[in-house]
């Protein structure tokens, strides 16, 4: 695989695992059964696992940052985001290995009744949806792309933009005027109106071809 390749292969991964986890945190995680109120709750990822939602908006961030970071800051960014994946995916995780207590937000709401153990009394069964094990997917996706991306990162294409460095020539009447930076071997149009407005400010002549 090319190194323009893996780049992109690992962005859009990044991208498509950060918003499976946005995506998740909005959908409905449990169904919760009470015992004395006969009631079914519906319990999304916002209330199982509030921390969701910064953690994806950080590794869509972090997409973006890694398309235009350099060498260095790659590997770090890289590094963050096998953090981050593996952060939603614990996350994601722990809702779903302890269900009671991902739903007990919810139940308080709608009862007022709060403690861990009354909670646990209350609530007769919890029934989970596919969408934690989608959101603990998209951490383990989000990590492999960050492991991925540190080892092609060195592969990966720099910036094909070329600058010209800025510099000073001097004129005849003793003024110094700067050649400013273009993308190629001439300067635009657009420079070279803005020199000409220049000159014309200096009081010199633009369509002088003698100097």
């Amino acid at each position: 695989m090319t190194g323009r390749r893996a780049k992109l292969v690992v962005i859009l991964a990044i991208i498509l695992a950060s918003a499976f986890g946005l995506i998740g945190w909005t959908q409905t995680w449990f169904t919760a059964d009470l015992t004395d109120s006969y009631t079914v709750l519906a319990v999304s990822g916002q209330v199982a696992s509030p921390a969701l939602s910064a953690l994806s908006l950080a590794g869509l961030a972090l997409a973006g940052a890694l398309a235009i970071a350099g060498p260095v800051i790659r590997i770090v960014l890289s590094l963050l985001a096998v953090i981050l994946g593996a952060s939603i995916a614990l996350a994601a995780s722990l809702s779903l290995g302890d269900p009671v207590s991902a739903v007990g937000p919810a139940v308080t709401e709608s009862t007022g009744i709060a403690g861990s153990a009354s909670i646990a009394a209350l609530v007769e069964s919890v029934e989970a949806t596919s969408w934690p094990a989608v959101t603990i997917a998209a951490g383990i996706l989000l990590a492999l792309s960050g492991l991925f991306a540190v080892v092609t990162t060195r592969r990966w294409p720099g910036s094909t933009r070329r600058y010209r460095a800025v510099r000073f020539d001097a004129t005849d009447d003793g003024a110094e005027r700067s050649t400013r930076p273009t993308f190629g071997d001439e300067p635009s149009a657009r420079d070279r109106a803005i020199d000409e407005w220049d000159d014309l400010s200096r009081g010199t002549d633009p369509t002088d071809t003698t100097r």
